[in-house]
Protein backbone atom coordinates (compact mmCIF):
# COMPACT_ATOMS: atom_id res chain seq x y z
CA UNK A 1 0.00 0.00 0.00
CA UNK A 2 2.75 2.42 0.99
CA UNK A 3 4.75 1.68 -2.18
CA UNK A 4 1.68 2.30 -4.38
CA UNK A 5 1.02 5.54 -2.56
CA UNK A 6 4.63 6.60 -2.98
CA UNK A 7 4.51 5.85 -6.73
CA UNK A 8 1.33 7.87 -7.09
CA UNK A 9 2.75 10.85 -5.26
CA UNK A 10 5.89 10.93 -7.44
CA UNK A 11 3.65 11.57 -10.41
CA UNK A 12 1.87 14.58 -8.86
CA UNK A 13 3.03 18.13 -8.07
CA UNK A 14 3.91 17.28 -4.48
CA UNK A 15 4.35 20.80 -3.15
CA UNK A 16 0.91 21.91 -4.34
CA UNK A 17 -0.59 18.62 -3.11
CA UNK A 18 0.86 19.07 0.36
CA UNK A 19 -0.27 22.70 0.58
CA UNK A 20 -3.77 21.82 -0.61
CA UNK A 21 -4.11 18.88 1.78
CA UNK A 22 -3.02 20.73 4.92
CA UNK A 23 -4.84 23.93 3.97
CA UNK A 24 -8.03 21.93 3.44
CA UNK A 25 -7.49 20.13 6.77
CA UNK A 26 -7.01 23.44 8.62
CA UNK A 27 -10.08 25.05 7.05
CA UNK A 28 -12.19 21.94 7.65
CA UNK A 29 -11.27 21.84 11.32
CA UNK A 30 -11.91 25.57 11.84
CA UNK A 31 -15.22 25.54 9.97
CA UNK A 32 -16.37 22.43 11.83
CA UNK A 33 -15.98 24.14 15.20
CA UNK A 34 -19.25 26.01 14.71
CA UNK A 35 -21.13 22.82 13.99
CA UNK A 36 -19.45 20.97 16.87
CA UNK A 37 -20.85 23.58 19.26
CA UNK A 38 -24.33 22.20 18.59
CA UNK A 39 -23.55 18.90 20.30
CA UNK A 40 -25.83 18.54 23.32
CA UNK A 41 -23.42 16.91 25.78
CA UNK A 42 -21.25 19.63 27.27
CA UNK A 43 -18.04 17.66 27.83
CA UNK A 44 -18.25 16.00 24.41
CA UNK A 45 -18.86 19.40 22.81
CA UNK A 46 -16.01 21.16 24.58
CA UNK A 47 -13.47 18.41 23.92
CA UNK A 48 -14.35 18.04 20.23
CA UNK A 49 -14.14 21.82 19.74
CA UNK A 50 -10.71 21.82 21.41
CA UNK A 51 -9.61 18.87 19.26
CA UNK A 52 -10.71 20.64 16.09
CA UNK A 53 -9.04 23.91 17.13
CA UNK A 54 -5.68 22.32 17.96
CA UNK A 55 -5.76 20.08 14.88
CA UNK A 56 -6.63 23.10 12.70
CA UNK A 57 -3.69 25.05 14.12
CA UNK A 58 -1.47 22.02 13.65
CA UNK A 59 -2.41 21.76 9.97
CA UNK A 60 -2.04 25.55 9.54
CA UNK A 61 1.46 25.45 11.03
CA UNK A 62 2.32 22.68 8.55
CA UNK A 63 1.24 25.05 5.77
CA UNK A 64 3.53 27.71 7.22
CA UNK A 65 6.34 25.18 7.52
CA UNK A 66 5.98 24.17 3.87
CA UNK A 67 5.41 27.64 2.41
CA UNK A 68 7.70 29.70 4.65
CA UNK A 69 9.99 31.97 2.58
CA UNK A 70 13.08 31.28 4.67
CA UNK A 71 14.53 28.32 6.53
CA UNK A 72 14.25 30.10 9.90
CA UNK A 73 10.55 30.79 9.36
CA UNK A 74 9.98 27.19 8.33
CA UNK A 75 11.86 26.10 11.45
CA UNK A 76 9.64 28.27 13.64
CA UNK A 77 6.41 26.98 12.09
CA UNK A 78 7.59 23.40 12.42
CA UNK A 79 8.40 23.97 16.10
CA UNK A 80 4.92 25.44 16.67
CA UNK A 81 3.43 22.47 14.88
CA UNK A 82 5.29 20.09 17.19
CA UNK A 83 4.02 21.89 20.28
CA UNK A 84 0.38 22.17 19.15
CA UNK A 85 0.39 18.68 17.60
CA UNK A 86 1.35 17.10 20.92
CA UNK A 87 -1.40 19.14 22.58
CA UNK A 88 -4.07 17.40 20.47
CA UNK A 89 -3.63 14.23 22.55
CA UNK A 90 -5.29 15.89 25.54
CA UNK A 91 -8.55 16.92 23.78
CA UNK A 92 -8.66 13.55 22.02
CA UNK A 93 -8.56 11.57 25.28
CA UNK A 94 -10.94 14.06 26.90
CA UNK A 95 -13.34 13.59 23.98
CA UNK A 96 -13.14 9.78 24.06
CA UNK A 97 -13.74 9.69 27.82
CA UNK A 98 -16.65 12.13 27.67
CA UNK A 99 -18.29 10.54 24.62
CA UNK A 100 -18.17 7.06 26.15
CA UNK A 101 -19.64 8.22 29.44
CA UNK A 102 -16.51 7.84 31.58
CA UNK A 103 -15.26 10.25 34.22
CA UNK A 104 -11.53 9.95 33.52
CA UNK A 105 -11.40 13.44 32.01
CA UNK A 106 -12.53 14.92 35.34
CA UNK A 107 -9.82 13.20 37.37
CA UNK A 108 -7.55 15.94 38.75
CA UNK A 109 -4.61 13.58 39.25
CA UNK A 110 -4.67 12.45 35.62
CA UNK A 111 -4.95 16.06 34.47
CA UNK A 112 -1.91 17.14 36.51
CA UNK A 113 0.18 14.21 35.27
CA UNK A 114 -0.79 14.92 31.66
CA UNK A 115 0.09 18.62 31.96
CA UNK A 116 3.44 17.80 33.62
CA UNK A 117 4.41 15.32 30.87
CA UNK A 118 3.31 17.73 28.16
CA UNK A 119 5.34 20.61 29.60
CA UNK A 120 8.40 18.38 29.99
CA UNK A 121 8.25 17.29 26.35
CA UNK A 122 7.63 20.87 25.20
CA UNK A 123 10.68 21.99 27.17
CA UNK A 124 12.81 19.42 25.31
CA UNK A 125 11.40 20.65 21.99
CA UNK A 126 11.99 24.32 22.76
CA UNK A 127 15.59 23.65 23.76
CA UNK A 128 16.25 21.60 20.65
CA UNK A 129 18.35 24.35 18.99
CA UNK A 130 20.81 23.84 21.85
CA UNK A 131 21.05 20.05 22.00
CA UNK A 132 19.36 18.90 18.76
CA UNK A 133 18.34 15.67 20.48
CA UNK A 134 14.80 16.01 19.22
CA UNK A 135 15.50 16.71 15.56
CA UNK A 136 18.03 18.18 13.17
CA UNK A 137 17.10 20.42 10.23
CA UNK A 138 18.82 20.91 6.88
CA UNK A 139 17.67 22.57 3.67
CA UNK A 140 16.95 20.20 0.80
CA UNK A 141 15.40 20.32 -2.65
CA UNK A 142 14.16 16.71 -2.70
CA UNK A 143 11.30 16.21 -3.50
CA UNK A 144 10.95 20.01 -3.45
CA UNK A 145 12.71 22.85 -1.70
CA UNK A 146 11.97 22.72 2.02
CA UNK A 147 13.56 22.36 5.43
CA UNK A 148 14.22 18.65 5.83
CA UNK A 149 13.74 17.32 9.37
CA UNK A 150 15.74 14.39 10.68
CA UNK A 151 14.06 13.16 13.86
CA UNK A 152 16.02 11.89 16.82
CA UNK A 153 15.27 9.18 19.39
CA UNK A 154 13.43 11.53 21.75
CA UNK A 155 11.02 12.45 18.95
CA UNK A 156 10.15 8.81 18.31
CA UNK A 157 9.74 8.14 22.02
CA UNK A 158 7.42 11.14 22.23
CA UNK A 159 5.49 10.01 19.17
CA UNK A 160 5.23 6.49 20.61
CA UNK A 161 3.73 7.88 23.79
CA UNK A 162 1.31 10.12 21.88
CA UNK A 163 0.11 7.32 19.61
CA UNK A 164 -0.20 4.92 22.54
CA UNK A 165 -2.49 7.37 24.31
CA UNK A 166 -4.42 7.89 21.10
CA UNK A 167 -4.95 4.13 20.86
CA UNK A 168 -6.34 4.13 24.42
CA UNK A 169 -8.97 6.58 23.25
CA UNK A 170 -9.75 4.45 20.20
CA UNK A 171 -10.33 1.42 22.43
CA UNK A 172 -12.75 3.49 24.52
CA UNK A 173 -14.75 4.24 21.39
CA UNK A 174 -14.69 0.66 20.12
CA UNK A 175 -15.89 -0.58 23.51
CA UNK A 176 -18.85 1.82 23.29
CA UNK A 177 -19.60 0.68 19.73
CA UNK A 178 -19.63 -2.95 20.92
CA UNK A 179 -22.33 -2.15 23.51
CA UNK A 180 -24.93 -1.02 21.00
CA UNK A 181 -26.67 -2.78 18.14
CA UNK A 182 -26.85 0.21 15.84
CA UNK A 183 -24.80 -0.01 12.64
CA UNK A 184 -21.51 1.42 13.89
CA UNK A 185 -19.41 0.44 10.89
CA UNK A 186 -19.26 4.00 9.53
CA UNK A 187 -17.87 5.17 12.86
CA UNK A 188 -15.34 2.36 12.95
CA UNK A 189 -14.14 3.61 9.57
CA UNK A 190 -14.06 7.22 10.77
CA UNK A 191 -12.08 6.31 13.88
CA UNK A 192 -9.77 4.29 11.67
CA UNK A 193 -9.11 7.41 9.58
CA UNK A 194 -7.58 9.09 12.63
CA UNK A 195 -5.01 6.27 12.73
CA UNK A 196 -4.40 6.12 8.96
CA UNK A 197 -1.90 9.01 8.96
CA UNK A 198 0.45 6.76 10.94
CA UNK A 199 1.09 4.96 7.65
CA UNK A 200 2.05 8.29 6.06
CA UNK A 201 4.32 9.06 9.02
CA UNK A 202 6.17 5.79 8.46
CA UNK A 203 6.23 6.33 4.70
CA UNK A 204 7.69 9.82 5.16
CA UNK A 205 10.47 8.35 7.27
CA UNK A 206 11.20 5.47 4.86
CA UNK A 207 10.72 7.05 1.45
CA UNK A 208 12.58 10.23 0.44
CA UNK A 209 9.82 11.04 -2.06
CA UNK A 210 7.62 12.06 0.90
CA UNK A 211 8.18 14.81 3.43
CA UNK A 212 9.01 13.46 6.88
CA UNK A 213 6.40 15.18 9.03
CA UNK A 214 3.31 14.25 11.08
CA UNK A 215 0.11 13.74 9.08
CA UNK A 216 -2.37 13.21 11.96
CA UNK A 217 -4.10 16.56 11.40
CA UNK A 218 -5.44 15.15 8.12
CA UNK A 219 -7.04 12.20 9.97
CA UNK A 220 -8.75 14.48 12.48
CA UNK A 221 -10.15 16.60 9.64
CA UNK A 222 -11.63 13.52 7.96
CA UNK A 223 -13.07 12.39 11.29
CA UNK A 224 -14.68 15.80 11.82
CA UNK A 225 -16.27 15.76 8.37
CA UNK A 226 -17.70 12.30 8.88
CA UNK A 227 -19.05 12.95 12.37
CA UNK A 228 -20.32 16.47 12.02
CA UNK A 229 -21.62 16.53 8.47
CA UNK A 230 -22.63 12.98 7.61
CA UNK A 231 -23.44 10.99 10.73
CA UNK A 232 -24.32 13.64 13.31
CA UNK A 233 -27.61 12.05 14.39
CA UNK A 234 -26.07 8.57 14.58
CA UNK A 235 -23.15 10.03 16.48
CA UNK A 236 -25.43 11.20 19.32
CA UNK A 237 -27.68 8.15 19.11
CA UNK A 238 -24.79 5.77 19.73
CA UNK A 239 -23.55 7.91 22.59
CA UNK A 240 -26.99 7.93 24.20
CA UNK A 241 -27.54 4.18 23.92
CA UNK A 242 -24.04 3.01 24.76
CA UNK A 243 -23.06 5.10 27.75
CA UNK A 244 -25.72 3.73 30.12
CA UNK A 245 -25.39 0.58 32.21
CA UNK A 246 -29.17 0.43 32.55
CA UNK A 247 -31.18 -0.97 29.61
CA UNK A 248 -31.70 1.75 26.98
CA UNK A 249 -33.84 1.84 23.84
CA UNK A 250 -33.65 4.73 21.38
CA UNK A 251 -36.74 5.39 19.25
CA UNK A 252 -37.44 8.03 16.64
CA UNK A 253 -40.33 10.46 16.54
CA UNK A 254 -42.18 7.93 14.39
CA UNK A 255 -41.60 5.23 17.08
CA UNK A 256 -39.00 3.50 14.91
CA UNK A 257 -36.61 1.43 17.04
CA UNK A 258 -33.30 3.07 16.17
CA UNK A 259 -30.95 1.54 18.69
CA UNK A 260 -30.63 -0.32 21.99
CA UNK A 261 -27.76 -1.44 24.17
CA UNK A 262 -26.83 -4.95 25.29
CA UNK A 263 -28.64 -4.60 28.61
CA UNK A 264 -31.87 -3.79 26.79
CA UNK A 265 -31.48 -6.79 24.48
CA UNK A 266 -30.96 -9.04 27.51
CA UNK A 267 -34.10 -7.61 29.12
CA UNK A 268 -36.16 -7.71 25.90
CA UNK A 269 -34.74 -10.42 23.58
CA UNK A 270 -37.46 -9.66 21.02
CA UNK A 271 -35.65 -6.39 20.19
CA UNK A 272 -33.17 -8.42 18.14
CA UNK A 273 -35.64 -8.81 15.29
CA UNK A 274 -37.28 -5.41 15.68
CA UNK A 275 -34.45 -2.94 14.93
CA UNK A 276 -35.73 -0.39 12.42
CA UNK A 277 -39.34 -1.45 12.99
CA UNK A 278 -42.21 0.39 14.70
CA UNK A 279 -42.15 -0.15 18.46
CA UNK A 280 -45.94 -0.10 18.83
CA UNK A 281 -46.41 -2.69 16.12
CA UNK A 282 -43.58 -5.05 17.05
CA UNK A 283 -43.70 -4.77 20.87
CA UNK A 284 -47.14 -3.39 21.79
CA UNK A 285 -46.91 -4.39 25.47
CA UNK A 286 -43.57 -2.62 25.86
CA UNK A 287 -44.88 0.46 24.03
CA UNK A 288 -47.92 0.59 26.34
CA UNK A 289 -45.80 0.35 29.49
CA UNK A 290 -43.50 3.10 28.20
CA UNK A 291 -46.43 5.40 27.47
CA UNK A 292 -47.88 4.97 30.94
CA UNK A 293 -44.47 4.60 32.62
CA UNK A 294 -45.77 1.60 34.55
CA UNK A 295 -43.41 -0.78 36.30
CA UNK A 296 -42.23 -3.64 34.07
CA UNK A 297 -41.80 -7.07 35.63
CA UNK A 298 -39.29 -9.44 34.01
CA UNK A 299 -37.75 -12.80 34.91
CA UNK A 300 -33.95 -12.76 34.92
CA UNK A 301 -31.57 -15.44 36.18
CA UNK A 302 -34.37 -17.20 38.03
CA UNK A 303 -35.64 -14.13 39.89
CA UNK A 304 -38.22 -11.45 39.32
CA UNK A 305 -36.83 -7.99 38.66
CA UNK A 306 -38.68 -4.71 38.23
CA UNK A 307 -37.89 -1.80 35.88
CA UNK A 308 -39.33 1.71 35.69
CA UNK A 309 -39.22 3.20 32.16
CA UNK A 310 -38.31 6.88 31.86
CA UNK A 311 -38.65 8.68 28.53
CA UNK A 312 -36.44 11.62 27.62
CA UNK A 313 -36.50 13.47 24.28
CA UNK A 314 -33.17 14.13 22.57
CA UNK A 315 -32.05 16.21 19.63
CA UNK A 316 -29.03 16.99 17.50
CA UNK A 317 -28.23 20.04 15.41
CA UNK A 318 -31.29 21.78 16.88
CA UNK A 319 -33.56 19.09 15.40
CA UNK A 320 -35.62 16.75 17.53
CA UNK A 321 -34.61 13.17 16.77
CA UNK A 322 -36.73 11.04 19.06
CA UNK A 323 -36.80 9.64 22.55
CA UNK A 324 -34.36 7.90 24.83
CA UNK A 325 -36.02 5.27 27.01
CA UNK A 326 -34.06 4.28 30.10
CA UNK A 327 -35.26 1.31 32.16
CA UNK A 328 -34.18 1.98 35.74
CA UNK A 329 -33.79 -1.13 37.88
CA UNK A 330 -36.07 -0.55 40.89
CA UNK A 331 -36.12 -4.16 42.07
CA UNK A 332 -35.08 -3.38 45.63
CA UNK A 333 -37.58 -0.51 45.97
CA UNK A 334 -40.39 -2.61 44.50
CA UNK A 335 -39.63 -5.54 46.75
CA UNK A 336 -39.65 -3.23 49.75
CA UNK A 337 -42.96 -1.74 48.62
CA UNK A 338 -44.50 -5.18 48.25
CA UNK A 339 -43.15 -6.15 51.64
CA UNK A 340 -44.78 -3.08 53.20
CA UNK A 341 -48.05 -3.91 51.47
CA UNK A 342 -47.87 -7.46 52.80
CA UNK A 343 -47.17 -6.16 56.30
CA UNK A 344 -50.12 -3.79 56.07
CA UNK A 345 -52.33 -6.63 54.90
CA UNK A 346 -51.18 -8.79 57.80
CA UNK A 347 -51.78 -5.94 60.22
CA UNK A 348 -55.29 -5.41 58.86
CA UNK A 349 -55.96 -9.15 59.02
CA UNK A 350 -54.50 -9.31 62.54
CA UNK A 351 -56.70 -6.43 63.67
CA UNK A 352 -59.78 -8.10 62.23
CA UNK A 353 -58.97 -11.41 63.90
CA UNK A 354 -58.37 -9.74 67.26
CA UNK A 355 -61.68 -7.92 66.97
CA UNK A 356 -63.62 -10.99 65.83
CA UNK A 357 -62.07 -13.89 67.73
CA UNK A 358 -61.63 -12.19 71.10
CA UNK A 359 -65.04 -10.54 71.20
CA UNK A 360 -67.04 -13.70 72.03
CA UNK A 361 -64.83 -15.00 74.85
CA UNK A 362 -64.57 -11.46 76.20
CA UNK A 363 -68.38 -11.19 76.27
CA UNK A 364 -68.56 -14.55 78.06
CA UNK A 365 -65.99 -13.43 80.59
CA UNK A 366 -67.84 -10.19 81.17
CA UNK A 367 -71.13 -12.09 81.63
CA UNK A 368 -69.67 -14.47 84.19
CA UNK A 369 -67.98 -11.63 85.99
CA UNK A 370 -71.30 -9.77 86.08
CA UNK A 371 -73.07 -12.83 87.58
CA UNK A 372 -70.51 -13.09 90.35
CA UNK A 373 -70.70 -9.36 91.04
CA UNK A 374 -74.51 -9.40 91.22
CA UNK A 375 -74.58 -12.39 93.57
CA UNK A 376 -72.19 -10.78 96.00
CA UNK A 377 -74.03 -7.47 95.73
CA UNK A 378 -77.31 -9.20 96.63
CA UNK A 379 -75.70 -10.63 99.77
CA UNK A 380 -74.49 -7.21 100.90
CA UNK A 381 -76.55 -5.69 103.75
CA UNK A 382 -77.07 -1.96 104.25
CA UNK A 383 -74.88 -2.00 107.38
CA UNK A 384 -72.01 -3.45 105.39
CA UNK A 385 -72.39 -7.01 106.60
CA UNK A 386 -72.91 -10.00 104.27
CA UNK A 387 -75.62 -12.61 104.31
CA UNK A 388 -74.25 -16.12 104.21
CA UNK A 389 -74.44 -17.50 100.68
CA UNK A 390 -76.60 -20.50 100.22
CA UNK A 391 -75.51 -23.75 98.66
CA UNK A 392 -77.27 -22.99 95.40
CA UNK A 393 -75.74 -19.51 95.21
CA UNK A 394 -72.28 -20.85 95.95
CA UNK A 395 -72.67 -23.40 93.21
CA UNK A 396 -73.65 -20.66 90.79
CA UNK A 397 -70.62 -18.59 91.82
CA UNK A 398 -68.37 -21.63 91.43
CA UNK A 399 -69.74 -22.36 87.94
CA UNK A 400 -69.33 -18.74 86.91
CA UNK A 401 -65.78 -18.61 88.28
CA UNK A 402 -64.85 -21.83 86.51
CA UNK A 403 -66.33 -20.56 83.25
CA UNK A 404 -64.47 -17.30 83.71
CA UNK A 405 -61.18 -19.14 84.26
CA UNK A 406 -61.72 -21.28 81.15
CA UNK A 407 -62.66 -18.24 79.09
CA UNK A 408 -59.63 -16.26 80.20
CA UNK A 409 -57.38 -19.24 79.43
CA UNK A 410 -58.91 -19.45 75.94
CA UNK A 411 -58.34 -15.73 75.46
CA UNK A 412 -54.71 -16.20 76.48
CA UNK A 413 -54.29 -19.00 73.88
CA UNK A 414 -55.95 -16.85 71.26
CA UNK A 415 -53.64 -13.93 71.99
CA UNK A 416 -50.57 -16.19 71.92
CA UNK A 417 -51.62 -17.76 68.60
CA UNK A 418 -52.46 -14.38 67.10
CA UNK A 419 -49.02 -13.04 68.01
CA UNK A 420 -47.34 -16.12 66.52
CA UNK A 421 -49.50 -15.79 63.41
CA UNK A 422 -48.46 -12.15 62.98
CA UNK A 423 -44.78 -13.02 63.42
CA UNK A 424 -44.71 -16.07 61.18
CA UNK A 425 -46.25 -14.14 58.30
CA UNK A 426 -43.13 -11.99 58.03
CA UNK A 427 -40.66 -12.62 55.20
CA UNK A 428 -37.70 -14.97 55.64
CA UNK A 429 -34.40 -13.09 55.80
CA UNK A 430 -31.84 -15.90 56.16
CA UNK A 431 -31.97 -19.64 55.52
CA UNK A 432 -29.60 -22.55 55.95
CA UNK A 433 -29.54 -26.30 55.20
CA UNK A 434 -31.51 -28.11 57.92
CA UNK A 435 -31.77 -31.94 58.35
CA UNK A 436 -35.46 -32.81 58.66
CA UNK A 437 -34.94 -35.39 61.42
CA UNK A 438 -33.02 -32.95 63.61
CA UNK A 439 -35.62 -30.20 63.48
CA UNK A 440 -38.49 -32.72 63.78
CA UNK A 441 -37.00 -34.24 66.93
CA UNK A 442 -36.45 -30.78 68.41
CA UNK A 443 -40.04 -29.80 67.65
CA UNK A 444 -41.37 -33.05 69.09
CA UNK A 445 -39.78 -32.26 72.44
CA UNK A 446 -41.72 -28.97 72.61
CA UNK A 447 -45.24 -30.47 72.39
CA UNK A 448 -47.39 -32.39 74.89
CA UNK A 449 -46.82 -35.83 73.38
CA UNK A 450 -49.20 -37.78 75.63
CA UNK A 451 -49.10 -41.33 74.19
CA UNK A 452 -48.44 -40.24 70.61
CA UNK A 453 -45.55 -41.63 68.52
CA UNK A 454 -43.30 -39.79 66.03
CA UNK A 455 -41.65 -41.74 63.20
CA UNK A 456 -39.17 -39.95 60.89
CA UNK A 457 -38.96 -42.21 57.82
CA UNK A 458 -36.56 -40.17 55.65
CA UNK A 459 -34.12 -37.39 56.48
CA UNK A 460 -33.81 -34.94 53.55
CA UNK A 461 -31.97 -31.66 54.03
CA UNK A 462 -34.16 -28.59 53.62
CA UNK A 463 -33.04 -25.01 53.07
CA UNK A 464 -35.08 -23.08 55.64
CA UNK A 465 -35.16 -20.85 58.69
CA UNK A 466 -34.61 -23.54 61.39
CA UNK A 467 -36.71 -21.86 64.10
CA UNK A 468 -39.68 -21.23 61.87
CA UNK A 469 -39.52 -24.69 60.30
CA UNK A 470 -39.58 -26.12 63.83
CA UNK A 471 -42.62 -23.94 64.64
CA UNK A 472 -44.35 -25.33 61.54
CA UNK A 473 -43.71 -28.94 62.59
CA UNK A 474 -44.74 -28.27 66.21
CA UNK A 475 -48.11 -26.94 65.06
CA UNK A 476 -48.68 -29.93 62.79
CA UNK A 477 -47.76 -32.30 65.64
CA UNK A 478 -50.17 -30.56 68.02
CA UNK A 479 -52.87 -30.58 65.36
CA UNK A 480 -52.43 -34.36 64.89
CA UNK A 481 -52.60 -35.03 68.66
CA UNK A 482 -55.61 -32.74 69.21
CA UNK A 483 -57.62 -34.22 66.33
CA UNK A 484 -56.16 -37.73 65.98
CA UNK A 485 -56.18 -38.83 69.58
CA UNK A 486 -53.64 -39.12 72.37
CA UNK A 487 -52.14 -42.35 70.93
CA UNK A 488 -51.88 -41.17 67.35
CA UNK A 489 -48.83 -42.14 65.25
CA UNK A 490 -47.27 -39.29 63.25
CA UNK A 491 -44.98 -39.99 60.31
CA UNK A 492 -42.56 -37.53 58.68
CA UNK A 493 -40.62 -38.11 55.47
CA UNK A 494 -39.77 -37.04 51.92
CA UNK A 495 -42.25 -36.94 49.06
CA UNK A 496 -41.82 -39.64 46.44
CA UNK A 497 -40.51 -37.19 43.80
CA UNK A 498 -38.06 -35.57 46.23
CA UNK A 499 -39.66 -32.15 45.85
CA UNK A 500 -40.74 -31.77 49.46
CA UNK A 501 -41.80 -33.42 52.70
CA UNK A 502 -44.96 -34.81 54.24
CA UNK A 503 -46.40 -35.01 57.76
CA UNK A 504 -49.23 -37.51 58.22
CA UNK A 505 -51.07 -39.33 60.99
CA UNK A 506 -53.38 -42.34 61.42
CA UNK A 507 -56.21 -40.34 63.00
CA UNK A 508 -59.69 -39.73 61.59
CA UNK A 509 -58.37 -37.28 58.98
CA UNK A 510 -59.77 -34.01 57.68
CA UNK A 511 -63.20 -34.05 55.99
CA UNK A 512 -62.72 -33.57 52.26
CA UNK A 513 -65.18 -30.68 52.08
CA UNK A 514 -63.09 -28.49 54.39
CA UNK A 515 -59.56 -29.42 53.28
CA UNK A 516 -59.30 -26.21 51.27
CA UNK A 517 -60.40 -24.15 54.29
CA UNK A 518 -58.28 -25.61 57.11
CA UNK A 519 -55.46 -23.10 56.54
CA UNK A 520 -57.76 -20.13 57.08
CA UNK A 521 -57.68 -18.33 60.42
CA UNK A 522 -60.32 -19.49 62.90
CA UNK A 523 -61.23 -22.73 61.08
CA UNK A 524 -61.25 -25.72 63.46
CA UNK A 525 -63.26 -28.87 64.18
CA UNK A 526 -62.17 -28.86 67.82
CA UNK A 527 -64.47 -26.81 70.05
CA UNK A 528 -61.53 -26.03 72.35
CA UNK A 529 -59.18 -25.10 69.50
CA UNK A 530 -58.37 -21.55 68.40
CA UNK A 531 -58.32 -22.30 64.67
CA UNK A 532 -54.94 -20.62 64.19
CA UNK A 533 -52.57 -23.61 64.29
CA UNK A 534 -52.80 -24.49 60.59
CA UNK A 535 -53.05 -20.83 59.62
CA UNK A 536 -49.64 -20.37 61.25
CA UNK A 537 -48.33 -23.40 59.32
CA UNK A 538 -49.56 -21.86 56.06
CA UNK A 539 -47.96 -18.49 56.87
CA UNK A 540 -44.58 -20.11 57.57
CA UNK A 541 -44.71 -22.13 54.35
CA UNK A 542 -45.67 -19.08 52.29
CA UNK A 543 -42.90 -16.98 53.86
CA UNK A 544 -40.40 -19.64 52.67
CA UNK A 545 -41.92 -19.69 49.19
CA UNK A 546 -43.30 -23.20 49.71
CA UNK A 547 -46.74 -24.62 48.97
CA UNK A 548 -48.72 -26.81 51.39
CA UNK A 549 -51.69 -29.06 50.66
CA UNK A 550 -54.01 -31.04 52.91
CA UNK A 551 -54.89 -34.56 51.73
CA UNK A 552 -55.44 -38.05 53.13
CA UNK A 553 -52.90 -40.61 54.36
CA UNK A 554 -53.05 -44.30 53.42
CA UNK A 555 -54.62 -45.06 56.81
CA UNK A 556 -57.30 -42.43 56.28
CA UNK A 557 -55.70 -39.86 58.56
CA UNK A 558 -54.62 -36.32 57.80
CA UNK A 559 -51.64 -35.79 55.47
CA UNK A 560 -49.95 -32.48 54.79
CA UNK A 561 -47.61 -32.24 51.80
CA UNK A 562 -45.13 -29.35 51.62
CA UNK A 563 -43.29 -28.69 48.36
CA UNK A 564 -39.87 -27.33 49.35
CA UNK A 565 -37.35 -28.95 46.93
CA UNK A 566 -34.80 -30.37 49.42
CA UNK A 567 -31.14 -29.65 48.70
CA UNK A 568 -30.13 -33.31 48.83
Amino acid sequence: MIESLSLLLTQLPLFELYLAAFTAAALTCFVSIRRARRIADRDTRRSLVALLATSGLWAAFHVGYLAGPTASIQYGFYMLGLIVGLATVGPWLYFCSAYTGRALHHNRTYQKIAVAIYLAIVAVKLTNPVHELYFAATVTTDPFSHLMIQHGVIHWLSMGLAYSLAVVGIFMLFELFAQVDYDTRPFVVLVGLTALPVAFDIAGFVYPQLVDLTYSALGVALFAVGVLYIYMDRFETIQLAGRYDDPVVVIGDDLEIRDYNRSAETLFPELGAALGENLKQELPDLAASITSETVIERQQDGETRYYQPKTNPFSASQAKLGQLIIFNDITEQERYRKQLEAQNDRLESFTGMVSHDLRNPLNVAQGNSQIISELFEAANNEDGSYEPLGTETLATVDDASSALTVTLARMERLIDDLLVLAREGQSIEETEPVPLKTVADDGWQMVDQRDATLVVEENPTITADPDRLQQLLENLFRNAIEHGGTDVTIRVGALADDTGVYIEDDGPGVPEEIRDEVFESGVTTNRDGTGFGLAIVSKIATAHGWTIDCTESESGGARFEITVEPTE
